[in-house]
C-alpha cells in the first residue's frame, strides 16, 4: 500500500507538461517531441495515476486521453475542474464530435484528434498555453465595429465581433451557451449550443495571434464561457 502521508507537493518549472496516455507509443513518442521543444515532461498511463501526479506536480499543461483504464478522461477533467484552472487539452478518436463536446462542456481548453502530426501538436501546446499566461491590450470600437489587438486590427466576422462584444463588456462574467446565443443571434437560435463553442473557437484562435495578450476566454465547466485578461 502506498503510504499516503510521504506525498509532498513538488514545484515544477513552468513549461511542464502531463501526459496521460496509455498508448505507449504514442506516449514515449509525446514525451520524445516535447522535451526536444524544451518542456519537462511527466507521464502517467492509467487514468487514476495521471488524476494523483496532476495534484502533485501542478503542472502548467496536461495532454489528456479520454479512453483510459481505471477513470477515463471525461471523470479526470471533470473533477480536475473542481480544483484547478490548469489548461487541459484533450486526445479524440476521429470522428467522435460528442467526445468533444462532452469534453469542452466539462472544462476542457481544447483537443486535438488523433491520428495528429507531431507539429500540430506542439502548436496547439503552445498555443494553450500562450491563452492562458499572457495580458495584452484588446480593444473594441462598437460604433466603427472595429476591434484591435495590441494596437493590430482583428479581422472578424459580423458575429464574431458580435460576440467578443458581448464578453468584454461583460469581462469576468460567465454566461451560459443560451445566454449567448440569445443575446447575439437571437431567441430563434436557442438549443443550438454548438455554434456557440464553434465561435469561441474561432475567436481563441484570433485572439492568440499576439503572444503578450492573455486576454482569454475561459470554459466554465458546466455553465459557459467568461473572459479573463
Amino acid at each position: 500500500n502506498r503510504n499516503q502521508g510521504s506525498l509532498v507537493e513538488v514545484h515544477v518549472p513552468e513549461r511542464s507538461v502531463l501526459v496521460v496516455e496509455d498508448e505507449e507509443n504514442l506516449l514515449e513518442a509525446l514525451r520524445y517531441n516535447l522535451e526536444r521543444e524544451g518542456y519537462q515532461v511527466h507521464t502517467a498511463t492509467d487514468g487514476g495515476e495521471g488524476l494523483e501526479l496532476a495534484r502533485k506536480i501542478n503542472p502548467s499543461l496536461i495532454l489528456l486521453d479520454i479512453m483510459l483504464p481505471t477513470l477515463d478522461g471525461f471523470e479526470i477533467c471533470r473533477i480536475l475542474r473542481r480544483e484547478s484552472e490548469v489548461p487541459i487539452l484533450l486526445l479524440t478518436a476521429k470522428g467522435e464530435e460528442v467526445d468533444r463536446v462532452v469534453g469542452l462542456e466539462l472544462g476542457a481548453d481544447d483537443y486535438i484528434t488523433k491520428p495528429f502530426s507531431i507539429r500540430e501538436l506542439i502548436a496547439r501546446v503552445r498555443n494553450t498555453l500562450r491563452r492562458t499566461r499572457y495580458l495584452g491590450s484588446l480593444e473594441i470600437d462598437l460604433n466603427s465595429h472595429e476591434a484591435r489587438l495590441a494596437g493590430e486590427p482583428l479581422s472578424l466576422k459580423p458575429k464574431e465581433f458580435d460576440l467578443l462584444a458581448l464578453l468584454v463588456a461583460n469581462k469576468g462574467r460567465a454566461f451560459t451557451r443560451d445566454q449567448i446565443l440569445e443575446r447575439v443571434w437571437g431567441y430563434d437560435y436557442i438549443g443550438q449550443t454548438r455554434t456557440v463553442d464553434v465561435y469561441i473557437s474561432w475567436l481563441r484562435e484570433k485572439l492568440q495571434a499576439d503572444p503578450t495578450t492573455a486576454s482569454s476566454i475561459v470554459t466554465i465547466r458546466g455553465v459557459g464561457y467568461r473572459l479573463d485578461g
